[in-house]
């Protein structure tokens, strides 16, 4: 989601089910490939056991495999560009190291020459005031260009830690910051459990995840669907996993259907933000807790008993 946001902006599409924040992708045309979500329509099976063969046939997606990945031709080309900055910025340090060797020398210098001056006599003192002015006004001019240089690798080190940054974000990113919202949905009732916000955005770290986890997940949880964000492939979700018992179903890359009623949740918020207004992750927060208990407690088409809430269903399935 996008840190700031004005009223009927359109919010992009944006997708982490690769593992990497996918902005606005574009359509595949072609024919409909095979994959592994398709178990689902096969109406005949019951759900456990389609869970069972999805999470069999999906094992593989939680390995993390370094040959996944081709950058692309822009991204080669920006991440050679970083370390031709970074050669660049070795060399620099290298001769600022030289220049600061030969500052400290001459103000070793003018030191010993000012205490020597100082230590003459009165007489000899005035035979050399003509010397000893010239030297003043030398060291004088000195400074300046010393004081002149170090403002000047200020600057330096600004405009290439900028540089730097744009390279490492892309152009993209210099154009909008990003918020990362975490949706946790009951796929029985449609409960919309939680929606815990990270500023951290697409840094977000695994174990920020976990931690937000922890205070939505309910007890009884038997499968948990998610992307195949690195954050769900990390030490920290699989000791959560087989601390709660749960079995982790990755959904299948950039097959967001595999994963449709989260998919479904996720475009009924946009809709609903879409008509709000936001400067930062803090003035979001507000919006998305009334926004969760106004949908658990509207009818849902999509539940067995029509009419019902999501928290009226919820009720109903513990009295049978």
């Amino acid at each position: 989601m996008p840190e700031v946001h004005a009223s009927q902006e359109k919010l992009p599409a944006v997708s982490g089910s690769s593992g990497r924040l996918v902005i606005e992708r574009t359509k595949e045309s072609g024919e409909k490939p095979y994959w592994p979500g398709q178990i689902f329509a096969e109406s005949e099976l019951d759900y456990a056991v389609a869970m069972h063969r999805y999470a069999e046939a999906t094992q593989d997606r939680l390995m993390r495999r370094k040959t996944d990945y081709t950058p692309s031709v822009e991204e080669a080309t920006r991440w050679r560009k970083e370390w031709e900055g970074r050669h660049e910025r070795y060399q620099a340090r290298e001769v600022r190291k030289k220049e600061d060797i030969a500052w400290k020398d001459d103000k070793v210098k003018h030191r010993f020459a000012r205490q020597a001056y100082r230590a003459l006599s009165k007489s000899q003192q005035e035979e050399q005031a003509e010397a000893h002015h010239a030297l003043r006004s030398a060291w004088s001019a000195r400074s300046q260009l010393h004081l002149k240089t170090l403002l000047a690798r200020k600057q330096e080190d600004a405009d290439w830690h900028l540089r730097n940054r744009q390279l490492k974000d892309g152009p993209r990113a210099e154009t909008r910051r990003w918020i990362a919202i975490l949706v946790v949905t009951d796929n029985c009732s449609r409960q919309c459990l939680g929606l815990p916000v990270f500023l951290s955005g697409s840094h977000l770290s695994s174990e920020e995840l976990v931690a937000a986890l922890r205070t939505v997940l309910p007890a009884e949880l038997a499968f948990v669907i998610s992307d195949q964000g690195v954050q769900f492939r990390s030490l920290a979700f699989a000791q959560l996993a087989a601390q709660y018992g749960f079995i982790h179903i990755p959904v299948y890359r950039h097959r967001p259907e595999s994963n449709g009623i989260a998919e479904r949740f996720v475009l009924t918020l946009k809709t609903w933000l879409q008509n709000q207004s936001w400067q930062s992750g803090l003035e979001l927060e507000p919006l998305l807790k009334t926004f969760q208990p106004e949908f658990n407690a509207r009818p849902h088409q999509g539940l067995a008993i029509p009419g019902l809430s999501p928290d009226e269903f919820a009720n109903s399935i513990w009295l049978l």
